[in-house]
This record gives structure tokens, sequence and C-alpha cells, in this order.
């Protein structure tokens, strides 16, 4: 029976070589999956998901690979790179494949209520008009600025007593004295605006201009390594080897012998969170990470003779404490190292 099985089809090419790479380097080495956890300090269950290609190894279990095999950690970070490139481009496609779903069933929803008011429907006679494109207007002798005849795709208002033959000021002459009014207006107005911009511009006229206001820088999050996906109240129900938080950003902070079975509390600074982990531990041994008294989650032992869980939110490595119950019936809780 092979030792491991076939590599997901849907897997980017440049992640499925780094995730063969990984079998080899672990194959050459003789170690067990056990042994290798226990040497990195990454779980049986995570290294199973990374050489499985379920899940791209964070660059602290590759590290710790390179020295646990004794290979160029150079190169194997090399790999990792490119392998994580390609994994964040499949993320994104999946991503947008997941919008154009959503999209395509959000307007197959708004379908069924029929076509917008309007769209594509008779136009009513008030859209006929607006249109219809206006005719070129003719140029009346005296007047520098073209005035529509009647007649000529819009309403002429009712002649007035000095708007027809016989008013004051001769035909059309209250037409040319409104239009002109109008364009004078328009002059008005735009002599205002840009003598309110060019007062803007100089500071109203002092020589002292008014002070901008402050403002207040924001203090932004703290930046963290690459791999760590949260920090502390995010962590919490989350999992270390999954948000990066184990490995080489994790260590052993208490301990105890229960049985044949060694708990420990691991502690991330980075993440500024906790967890328990339980190993030579038989099937069905439960272990549980807790702090003062929030309860966190727990694990239970299947046949790997190990288990941990999610991580809890602590105030310091000192608050957090990690509980065991065997089958056995023995119990016990570690202690402060």
């Amino acid at each position: 029976m092979p030792r491991w099985k076939a590599l997901p089809e849907e897997l980017d090419p440049q992640v499925r070589e780094f995730a063969s790479q990984l079998r080899r380097l672990v194959d050459r080495s003789g170690l067990s999956l056990a042994a290798v956890a226990d040497r990195t300090g990454y779980s049986k269950t995570s290294w199973e998901r990374y050489l499985g290609g379920r899940l791209l190894a964070p660059k602290g279990a590759i590290v710790a690979l390179a020295e646990v095999t004794g290979t160029n950690p150079i190169h194997l970070t090399t790999m990792w790179e490119l392998a994580e490139r390609a994994w964040s481009r499949a993320e994104m496609r999946h991503d947008l494949t997941m919008e154009q779903i959503r999209i395509s069933q959000a307007r197959a929803a708004l379908g069924e209520f029929g076509p917008a008011p309007g769209g594509g429907g008779p136009q009513t006679p008030v859209a006929q008009r607006a249109a219809e494109p206006l005719p070129a207007a003719p140029r009346p002798s005296g007047l520098g600025v073209p005035m529509a005849e009647p007649g000529a795709g819009r309403r002429v208002p009712p002649q007035g007593p000095d708007r027809g033959p016989g008013g004051g000021g001769g035909p059309g002459t209250g037409g040319r004295r409104r239009l002109m009014m109008f364009v004078a207006g328009v002059v008005g107005a735009l002599l205002v605006i840009a003598a309110a911009v060019l007062l803007t511009d100089l500071g109203g006229g002092d020589d002292t201009a008014a002070p901008k206001p402050s403002v207040t820088p924001t203090t932004s999050a703290p930046s963290l390594p690459a791999g760590v996906k949260c920090v502390r109240d995010s962590c919490t129900g989350q999992d270390p080897e999954v948000m990066g938080c184990g490995g080489a950003f994790a260590k052993t902070v208490s301990s105890a012998k229960i049985g044949a079975a060694l708990v420990q509390v691991r502690y991330s600074q980075t993440c500024q969170a906790a967890w328990a982990r339980i190993q030579q531990a038989a099937p069905g041994d439960k272990v549980t990470i807790g702090a003062g008294t929030t309860a966190g989650g727990s694990g239970t032992v299947d046949a790997d003779k190990e288990a941990y869980t999610k991580m809890l939110a602590v105030d310091g490595p000192e608050s957090a404490k990690a509980c065991a119950t065997l089958v056995s019936g023995k119990k016990g809780c570690t202690v402060r190292q």
C-alpha cells in the first residue's frame, strides 16, 4: 500500500510540485509523520494536510522541515514562495467565481420582477420630443446669438403686445430683449463665480491664509509576520496551525505528565494566544485550554495519539492552563514551568 494518497486534481501545478518535493524530503529522511511533527513543532494532523495538498504549509514549518531533514532552507523557501503565489492566485480565482455566481443569482432574482419601467417600451410623447434633434436655427441680422424660430421643434409663447406685429419695438423686439437679458444674466453669474474662485485662491485678499485643520494620525494595527493571519481576540476559536501561530512562533510555557500522556500549554507571543496539546496519549483522551474563569476549546485524541485545541486569547503565558481527562479516569492540569 503506498504511503501517500494522490494529490487533488485541482491543485495548481506549482503547488503540486512543491507538495511532491516535501513528500520526497520526508521519505528520504526516513522519519514518520509523528517524528516530523515532534521535531518541527507542528502537529501530525497539520503535516498530513500540508503533504496531502489540502493546506499550504506556513513558512515556519518549511524552515523547520529543512533543519530536520538537512536540506538547504534557501532552496526550499524559494519553492515555497512560488507555491504561495500560485495558492494566492487560485484563491483569487475562486473568489471571483463565487462573486460572479452571486451576481448571476442577483440578476436572475431581479429579472423575476419584469423589465424596468420604460425600458424598451413605447416612449411617451415628452420622451419622443426630447429625443428629436433640433434643426439649426437661422442667424438673425444684428445679433451674434442664434435664436430658434417658431415651428423649429420648440413651442413658442403666445404673441403679446410687444411680441408681434404692431407691438412696441417692431417684430420680434420683445423676444430679442428677453434673450439679451438672459445672456447678460449668464455673463454676470459667470463673473461672480470667477471672482469667488479668484478670492478663494488668493485667501480673500488677506496675505495670511486660513490655517488648515490638523489631521490626527490614525494608529494602524501592528503588522504581522508573513503567514500569521490573526492576533489576540481574532485568534480565539481558530486553528493555530492554519492561522500560522504555531511552529517558530510558539513555545511550550507549561506542561504536566498525566499517566503516560504529556500535556502542554503552547503560547504564541506573536498571536497573543494559547492552546493545549496532548501527546503520547490513548484514543479518547481529552485535553482542554482555559485562562482564569474563561474556558476555551477542547481536543480529543484519535489514532494519532495526540491532539490539540483551538486557540484562546490570553493576557500572557502565565494565565493559560491545560487540563486532561484520560479514558483511564486520571485527570490533571499543567503547572507553570
